[in-house]
């Protein structure tokens, strides 16, 4: 089978082309749809299926746009109550695309409207597992309790996917060529492997979810040690229900200022994606510096989860050269609505942030409040500072009353990425106090 595999790194997705004898299906695909059209073009190929295997809920998806540009029918379980125009696809339900035959397996405990679409070409088997299976892992069960048309209890999705692992696959092969819509990294689940695809065959030796566990035993490791949720994940399964606007209307809509000497909207929440650095020296002042200089950065990830659904935001950027970039980062979990505007700063001073005398910290410990903004699962593996008050990043904007300001305070994540939001973040918290990001510095306490 001719199979493409598309990565978007910093949401750790993979969606999928499949194409056979002039047509093409595309598999829960991204919001910008450019990259399967170019495809379809280089192949000479019509893309007649678009297949979603659930709401998803960390980013949004192209597939009424593919639909409404291409004409290509979508693809979706009947149990989604999906308002765009579609085709149900269910257990037994089949489609032939040139050689390939694609059928549907319901696969609920991810979510309860989940499917599983199996490719078949003569004895080659590939399986589109969504977020049911990963490598290494399954999907999460609670992100369904507040989202979707459908909701359902983590504990009743829990007990779902012991269903699912037990009994859907049994019928296929060892060789089923596994491919996920997440890899490690993503928020759908929390141990997974940093292969892009397996066998059926290596994951029923090898993932923890095929043992020979009882419901109760599954049902408590699944729900154990789950990451946040971030706020947008909400928003997001809503959207792709419904279907998303245009990507590249939607991103043409926000207003750009260029080199600005002022800023007067007090109340506003700003967020400043260039290097700390910079951000230090020179920002506006009360913005939250979540740097995206990189794939690597997560700005997608917590921009959702600082930033809630709705909540108008700036954006300063380092250069004009990124703004395109960064409006595609931002529309890939649907913010581009609430996107007041994108600046570059010109020569005004605005504000800084003095740094920490390092020395100083490391002989009088005692003399700081320290700021721990690590995830609980990575607190619960050991404290770095025994005296550290914990406080995980995506909850620290409502979290002023648990900060004390009779010290200076210290704020310290795994590595120094994710401090140089919070420390911005408790700035804006407790005006007038003395807050410091300790950054990579913190690695000297390893």
């Amino acid at each position: 089978m001719n199979i493409k595999q598309f990565e978007d790194k910093p949401l750790a997705h993979y969606s999928y082309a499949i194409i056979s004898d002039g047509k093409m299906a595309v598999v829960d695909p991204s919001r910008d749809p450019k990259p399967y059209y170019e495809l379809a073009e280089k192949e000479n190929a019509k893309i007649v299926a678009v297949f979603e295997t659930h709401p998803h809920a960390d980013f949004v998806s192209s597939h009424l746009q593919i639909h409404e540009e291409t004409g290509a029918n979508i693809y979706v379980s009947k149990l989604v109550g999906a308002n765009y125009p579609h085709k149900t696809f269910d257990d037994g339900d089949k489609f032939k695309l040139g050689n390939v035959e694609f059928s549907a397996i319901n696969s609920p405990g991810h979510s309860p409207d989940s499917i599983t679409i199996i490719a078949k070409n003569h004895a080659d088997y590939a399986m589109f597992s969504g977020d049911t299976l990963f490598i290494g892992d399954v999907g999460r069960p609670d992100l369904r309790e507040k989202a979707g048309n459908m909701k359902a209890k983590r504990e009743e999705l829990a007990k779902s996917m012991y269903e699912t692992m037990q009994t859907k696959f049994n019928d296929l092969p060892d060789n089923t060529i596994v491919y996920p819509a997440h890899g490690a990294g993503s928020l759908c689940g929390k141990n997974m492997s940093k292969d892009a695809s397996s066998t059926l065959g290596r994951e029923r030796e090898e993932n923890w979810a095929f043992k020979k566990l009882s419901e109760e035993d599954f049902v408590n490791h699944i729900l154990a040690d789950q990451p946040f949720i971030p706020s947008y994940f909400g928003l997001n399964v809503d959207i792709n229900k419904t279907g998303a606007d245009n990507f590249e209307t939607n991103v043409a809509k926000p207003k750009f200022h260029f080199k600005v000497e002022s800023f007067d909207d007090k109340e506003a929440v700003v967020v400043d994606i260039r290097p700390q650095e910079d951000f230090k020296k020179n920002h506006i002042k009360g913005s939250i510096n979540i740097m995206a200089q990189s794939e690597n950065d997560k700005l997608e990830t917590w921009l959702g989860s600082i930033v809630e659904p709705e909540e108008p935001f700036y954006v300063v950027l380092d250069s004009v050269d990124d703004k395109e970039d960064i409006l595609n980062r931002i529309a890939k979990i649907g913010y581009e609505k609430q996107l007041e505007a994108l600046l570059t700063l010109g020569d005004t001073d605005f504000d800084s942030t003095e740094k920490i005398d390092l020395q100083d910290f490391k002989n009088n410990l005692e003399d700081y409040t320290i700021i721990d903004i690590r995830n609980k699962s990575e607190v619960e593996e050991g404290k770095i500072f025994d005296s550290a008050i914990s406080i995980p990043l995506n909850e620290l904007r409502d979290s002023g009353d648990d900060i004390p300001t009779d010290k200076p305070i210290v704020v310290h994540c795994a590595g120094g990425y994710r401090s140089a939001a919070g420390s911005s973040i408790v700035s804006n918290l407790k005006k007038g106090a003395k807050v410091y990001d300790l950054s990579d510095a913190v690695k000297d306490f390893y």
